[in-house]
């Protein structure tokens, strides 16, 4: 198994790599010695392994994951984006630049880009909708809808 760089190059996945990667997606405050006992080698080895594979870029960071509604986050959506063909990268450099907007794709589908929001209430996602995203240079028409309910599923299989 190989994985993209920054680059764009390949960087090769042995064994090892994914299951430390394994480890670490599942809890990435682990000690750099409850790591290398978890995968079997020395902890000298998993700061090398785990600074490596950081260089390389495949593992870009670690992070936290968020109760969205006990964080004070209630409203949550998806929306949309038909765009002008030109207007991506402008788009993506504003989309960054957005208050509740947490993740961004541009899709090869029946739209163009699709948003997940995250916002306090129904009220600051519908501003947000409609007076900025609606009214970004490019944006054609947006869709949203609404999440009632979201989990989490296995994700890849590092293994």
């Amino acid at each position: 198994m190989t994985s993209r760089t920054g680059d764009g190059t390949n960087y090769p996945l042995d064994a090892l790599d994914r299951r430390l990667i394994d480890v670490l997606i599942r809890d990435s405050r682990i000690s750099m010695r409850s790591l290398a006992e978890k995968t079997h080698i020395s902890r000298a080895h998993a700061y090398v392994r785990v600074e490596r594979l950081q260089r390389a870029g495949v593992i870009r960071g670690f992070t936290t994951q968020i109760e969205h509604g006990k964080a004070g986050l209630g409203s949550s959506a998806f929306v949309s984006l038909t765009i002008e063909q030109e207007s991506w990268r402008g788009l993506a450099h504003r989309l960054r630049t957005l208050c509740w907007v947490e993740h961004f794709a541009l899709l090869g589908a029946a739209f163009d880009v699709l948003i997940l929001v995250r916002a306090p209430d129904n009220s600051t996602l519908r501003r947000l909708v409609l007076e900025q995203l609606q009214n970004l240079d490019g944006v054609r028409s947006t869709t949203t809808w609404l999440l009632l309910d979201e989990a989490n599923g296995p994700g890849p299989r590092w293994m």
